[in-house]
């Protein structure tokens, strides 16, 4: 099996939910459920974190479908806190096929630049 980088970009990750895996910008879009992801494969993200100060606040989160026709719902979240003693943050490796999503949000701070790759094996 291949594995390859389904996407790869840099954000300034403000107070609005953003879709890093939709590949339609290299700056990600304004997270909708009305335009989920469906290629096929198992994914992991990557981000690089290091901009993360004192009081800074990233929720990470990841969504998908349980089956073709459902509705797109949050499977997995995570917050990471002030800055970063390990700048490099990865997530486990998922299956997505459905219709999925990634998505940044900074809940605290001001701005957060992100580095990010999203990695496929398919």
């Amino acid at each position: 099996m291949a594995i390859s980088e389904f996407t790869t970009g840099t954000k300034l990750v403000d107070t609005t939910e953003w879709s890093i895996a939709d590949t339609s910008t290299a700056n990600g879009e304004t997270f909708s459920t009305a335009t989920p992801l469906t290629t096929d494969g198992v994914f992991q993200l990557f981000l690089d974190v290091n901009d993360m100060v004192a009081a800074d606040i990233l929720q990470i989160r990841m969504y998908e479908k349980c089956r073709s026709g459902d509705t797109q719902r949050i499977f997995a979240e995570w917050i990471l806190r002030d800055v970063q003693g390990t700048p490099l943050w990865a997530s486990p490796s998922v299956i997505l096929l459905h219709g999925w999503d990634m998505t940044l949000d900074c809940i605290a701070g001001t701005t957060i630049t992100v580095l990010w790759s999203i990695r496929q094996v398919a």
